[in-house]
């Protein structure tokens, strides 16, 4: 179970929202290169880093993923406002190893097919749902488009793995949505990112008990292998508001699960 603790980034600051809603923003004090310092100290192999502006479409917080990215040798996970070819060459030559896509995943599956041709497997797909169906531009527009279809279009696209996340679950402290990120691995036939909801350790054992042997996934590819004869399921879980409000212990938490020294997914 690889545990990743998340910075969401608002105008600068580290933040944390309420179900996506930009009004509820909590700020907390750490920069963004300090808390990835922090997470790093801890042994931190791999960050979840959301650029809220850019998702909303309202400028964006790449000079400071340039700067974690230089402070930290974490693995990188950026999601928010990569929509266009230009986006993903902007964040990959800044170090990037992993990039998120939701709203262009949804709107235009042909150009992230064509870059997963191009640039590898290095796409995940972010699918970010209310009652179901993926809202999309920041979580601010809806997409009419179910995430179990949304989960299909990322594996014809030959992304490696999805983040799931229940909207309604999202930074309210009420448990993560195992079963729906279950079923959507199920569908899909990718490794599932659990995210969303994470209130206690006891959320992170429960989803441990869905988790596959990463050691079986054949790297380099996202459906073949031994990965394909093994029950889908889930390979890790994002820790965001459980962390900053001090619920979770992180380095208790990566003692209690060791982290892989190479990222499959």
């Amino acid at each position: 179970m690889v545990i990743i603790p998340a910075i969401d980034l608002l105008e600068g600051a580290c933040v944390r929202l309420h179900q996506g809603d930009y009004d509820t923003a909590v700020r907390y004090p750490r920069n963004p290169v300090e808390q990835a310092e922090y997470f790093a100290d801890l042994g931190v192999k791999r960050i979840h880093i959301v650029d809220l502006d850019a998702a909303k479409g309202q400028g964006n917080n790449r000079s400071w993923i340039r700067r974690i990215r230089q402070a930290v040798p974490c693995m990188l996970e950026v999601g928010g406002g990569i929509r266009t070819q230009a986006d993903v060459e902007e964040l990959l030559s800044a170090g990037v190893q992993r990039l998120v896509l939701g709203t262009v995943l949804v709107r235009n599956p042909e150009a992230v097919k064509r870059w997963v041709d191009q640039y590898g497997k290095l796409f995940l797909a972010g699918i970010d749902a209310r009652e179901g169906i993926v809202r999309v531009s920041g979580w601010q527009e809806g997409s009419g488009l179910s995430d179990t279809d949304a989960s299909l279009l990322a594996q014809k696209a030959g992304m490696i793995g999805i983040i799931y996340t229940n909207i309604e679950r999202d930074g309210t402290l009420q448990g993560p949505d195992r079963e729906r990120a279950l079923r959507i691995a199920a569908i899909s036939h990718l490794p599932v990112i659990l995210s969303g909801g994470v209130s206690s350790v006891d959320d992170i054992h429960r989803a441990a008990e869905d988790s596959i042997d990463l050691s079986l996934t054949n790297t380099g590819s996202n459906l073949s292998g031994p990965y394909e004869k093994q029950k889908p399921g889930i390979v890790g879980i994002i820790v965001g508001k459980a962390y900053y409000e001090g619920k979770i212990d992180l380095q208790a938490l990566l003692a209690e699960y060791p982290q892989p020294k190479h990222m499959l997914f």
